[in-house]
């Protein structure tokens, strides 16, 4: 049974490298699968996923207007000429969807029956929840952490510090693309001590 799949952490928790994985595991075994990835990040490149480990994938980007249900419809109708068809869809950065687009996600699991799974940060530097994440934890039938560990200790992180000039930043837009050089995950406590 499809179902839609929320594997949400922090940065530095392996979520690009896990939607590489996982695409390898179903193409070793000859099933087709669809990686998505919001047009914003192009850090890898354009239509590119990328993971910290140097690994890349393409990826069809996601700009507001696009309708991930319509696309995959599509590609099914392509891949059934040839006899294929998709076995999972992927999503990396998942945070950057919008509301539609979730609710696009949860029409390709239950209609088109493919499962999808979705990747991404749960909440941002100032640690509000994502327009994607929210919607994605609320639609998604599992969710999963993906855990790591603390920049500056050994516990568990569940935040993200961004630096501008070396300097910890709890004000801003909620989106800017970086890296590690921009963000740092974080457990609560050193999150607190940041800006006290």
């Amino acid at each position: 049974m499809a179902q839609l799949y929320f594997k949400y952490g922090t940065m530095n928790s392996g979520k690009s490298f896990e939607i590489i994985k996982v695409a390898h595991n179903y193409e070793e075994q000859g099933k087709s699968v669809l990686i998505f990835s919001p047009a914003i990040d192009t850090r890898s490149g354009a239509e590119q996923i990328g993971s910290r480990v140097g690994l890349e994938r393409p990826a069809v980007p996601v700009g507001d207007e696009t309708d991930i249900y319509a696309y995959v419809k599509n590609q099914i109708a392509v891949k059934a000429a040839g006899h294929d068809r998709i076995y999972c869809v992927l999503i990396d950065e998942a945070q950057f969807l919008k509301k539609h687009h979730v609710l696009q996600l949860t029409r390709i699991v239950d209609e088109l029956k493919i499962p999808v799974m979705a990747f991404g940060l749960k909440n941002d530097f100032r640690n509000e929840i994502f327009e994607g994440s929210y919607y994605l934890l609320a639609q998604a039938d599992k969710l999963e952490e993906i855990k790591t560990i603390c920049w500056y200790c050994d516990r568990k992180a569940t935040m993200v510090i961004r630096f501008r000039d070396g300097q910890p930043m709890n004000q801003g837009d909620q989106i800017q693309i970086g890296g590690n050089e921009d963000y740092k995950p974080v457990c609560r406590r050193c999150y607190n001590e940041a800006f006290q």
